[in-house]
């Protein structure tokens, strides 16, 4: 029984020696997210009230919400990163048909040449001789121009459309991503965040999260992480 009350009275002395702690790490917590607030715009300033720092110091405690943040970032750069080698590659792709399309058309213009220049050697020797002369294609060049201006005209509407298409691909992961981003820090009990498309509600979410990262920079640089 002796044994029994005492290991009770270790126990309640823990409980009690944890909840001090974090007592204390939540009054460090609230005064460092004060401090950092006074450099957001006054206009933000008056948005964040005690409560909600305090909340916010409260979810910061125990360090998860800084590990959650990073997930979150690493997964928007791999995200930001993987649509813009998409959007390049379609770049270079517009790029080669392009060039390939005027190198057809020299292709071409240098047959028409060629064509002709034998139609006037064979006209040269049919001076001396009984044969009529060959026929010279003078109109064959003004024809082959306005059939590349004709085949440019469709490939740069085939390369806007299509880079319309990327820039809307783009737009739409990107806001689905912020999308998840407010469900998980929602879940994750971090003040302020829930899903959104209001402006002000989105630069409020964003100041929130510049502060977080702040506080979590400093407390990286003075060792205070838990």
């Amino acid at each position: 029984m002796q044994v029994g009350c005492g290991m009770e009275v270790y126990s309640s002395d823990d409980d009690q020696s944890d909840a001090a702690r974090q007592q204390e790490r939540h009054y460090y917590l609230l005064s460092e997210l004060q401090t950092l607030a006074k450099d957001l715009p006054s206009s933000f300033q008056q948005r964040l009230s005690y409560t909600t720092l305090s909340d916010l110091a409260q979810a910061l405690i125990d360090g998860t919400v800084y590990e959650i943040i990073q997930g979150l970032l690493e997964i928007q750069h791999l995200t930001e990163k993987n649509l813009y080698n998409q959007r390049q590659k379609l770049h270079s792709e517009h790029r080669a048909l392009k060039q390939d399309l005027v190198r057809k058309h020299k292709q071409s213009l240098q047959m028409c040449k060629s064509h002709n220049l034998a139609v006037l050697r064979t006209n040269q020797r049919s001076e001396t001789e009984v044969r009529p002369p060959a026929r010279v294609l003078p109109g064959r060049a003004p024809q082959m121009l306005s059939t590349l201006f004709s085949l440019f005209r469709a490939l740069d509407q085939r390369v806007r459309d299509e880079q319309q298409m990327m820039d809307e691909k783009i737009v739409a992961e990107m806001d689905q991503k912020v999308l998840d981003q407010q469900n998980t820090l929602e879940k994750a009990g971090v003040p302020g965040f829930y899903i959104t498309s209001n402006t002000q509600e989105l630069v409020m979410q964003m100041n929130l999260l510049e502060l977080i990262l702040k506080l979590q920079q400093k407390e990286t640089l003075s060792g205070s992480l838990p």
